[in-house]
């Protein structure tokens, strides 16, 4: 759970400055807030996941060209070009290795037949690709105030919604619990 609400700290930070500043002050901090983020991983666990160095830098090269030129379409893009990166990665699973990522990141938790797995390894790359759409369709049809409250309480409400759904969808395919056996010996 302290993983997940860190995963969210920058995001957190990027509201709060959008709702008391503006989006070139939100998009400053949630930069800065990314930097924190990697570093505080690099020197706590001397490990920094492959997707926050991909985020930091987009973070950094979206932001900076939001900040610099003064843009907010910038940093409007970077949510569609994490989502299809994620998407990409996923899709490109497929054809790399025995495994798909959703089976790789899964698996030793869960036990799902190989069919399974690649149809929730397709299925999360299809949400990436809807996230990312609709990402552009909000910052091109709504207002930056719309936009900024669709990627914090949005998107978050989007995943969670999937991720109950992939529940239901993978409960079907869990294996039943395994009776204790309360043998009592005989003498």
């Amino acid at each position: 759970m302290k993983k997940i609400i860190f995963d969210f700290f920058p995001i957190v930070l990027f509201f709060v400055a959008y709702k008391n500043y503006d989006l070139y002050v939100a998009t400053a901090v949630v930069i800065a807030a990314t930097f924190v983020q990697v570093a505080y991983n690099w020197f706590k666990f001397r490990k920094v996941e492959t997707m926050q160095w991909v985020t930091l830098g987009l973070m950094t090269v979206m932001g900076g060209a939001t900040l610099y030129l003064q843009d907010e379409q910038f940093i409007k893009w970077k949510l569609t070009i994490i989502e299809w990166l994620f998407a990409a990665v996923l899709l490109g699973s497929h054809f790399i290795g025995k495994k798909t990522i959703i089976e790789k990141m899964m698996g030793a938790n869960l036990e799902l037949p190989d069919k399974i797995w690649s149809i929730l390894n397709f299925v999360w790359a299809l949400f990436f690709i809807t996230v990312g759409a609709v990402n552009i369709y909000v910052m091109f049809n709504y207002s930056t105030e719309d936009w900024v409250n669709f990627k914090t309480f949005g998107v978050p409400a989007m995943m969670a919604v999937f991720i109950l759904l992939q529940l239901v969808f993978m409960y079907k395919y869990m294996p039943e619990p395994e009776p204790e056996s309360n043998s009592v010996s005989e003498e």
